[in-house]
């Protein structure tokens, strides 16, 4: 085999995981006890697991997740009603299959959003598409969205995305405006995506939250119904993070 003009048509047909492959084998003294065949598939798969990495790193990128969270680092330790068999069931992804929605609620500082981009990435590692979005900045964007035209397309691309966190649901009044431009988020998403959403306010106080009635019981029904629900209690991890690293400082 030529080994240098095979390895350029490699790179020119952008099979970078093979070529690397082809190149890490060129070094190995024990490679010719290896057949054609079993060579080839060396190859093939080096250059599927990289393509997987490179797919998986578009996801991550795209997803703009506030954390850098993952389901194997979920803390379970500290005392905040956190339901570890729930977690481990949402961890097959198997509820982005059944269009489901997760809600996670409870005090500032218990980890709602953390937990909340670790089951993005999950989703992500698993193939589908994620975006975080806090739900304040999201409205406004959408309402400077109006003004510029783009509001099809916004909503379009929202409509698209497997997965996405509504972090900070509840933390300010909707005008009618974002009631409505809530409503047909959902209502695009209603059977066919998935959403969840991070709230400092329990769930039956999100109908008063809301406002408008009628618009409550629209927006309610495509969320709550059929969702996974986690209300988590306890300290704040940041104030206790803070307390253990003085601790440490006075040692």
């Amino acid at each position: 085999m030529l080994y240098h003009p095979t390895l350029e048509k490699l790179k020119q047909l952008k099979f970078a995981g093979m070529s690397a492959a082809l190149t890490e084998q060129q070094s190995q003294a024990n490679i010719d006890q290896l057949s054609f065949e079993e060579r080839l598939g060396l190859l093939v798969d080096r250059e599927i697991t990289e393509r997987d990495t490179r797919r998986l790193q578009t996801r991550l990128r795209q997803a703009k997740l506030r954390h850098s969270a993952c389901m194997e680092d979920i803390d379970y330790r500290h005392p905040r009603g956190l339901d570890k068999s729930m977690m481990l069931s949402l961890s097959d992804c198997d509820w982005i299959k059944q269009r489901l929605n997760v809600l996670l609620t409870g005090p500032t500082g218990v980890g709602k959003t953390w937990l909340a981009c670790a089951l993005a990435h999950k989703s992500c590692q698993s193939g589908y598409t994620a975006q975080y979005c806090r739900l304040p900045r999201l409205l406004q964007s959408l309402a400077l969205s109006r003004g510029d035209g783009s509001y099809a397309t916004v909503m379009r691309k929202l409509a698209r995305i497997d997965v996405i966190i509504l972090d900070d649901w509840g933390l300010s009044p909707l005008n009618a405006e974002q009631r409505r431009d809530l409503l047909e988020i959902l209502e695009d998403r209603n059977g066919s995506k998935s959403t969840i959403v991070t709230s400092q306010v329990p769930v039956e106080k999100w109908h008063d939250v809301i406002g408008d009635p009628t618009l409550a019981d629209a927006i309610l029904d495509r969320l709550v119904h059929g969702s996974y629900k986690l209300n988590l209690k306890g300290e704040s991890l940041r104030k206790r993070k803070t307390q253990l690293t003085n601790t440490d400082d006075k040692k």
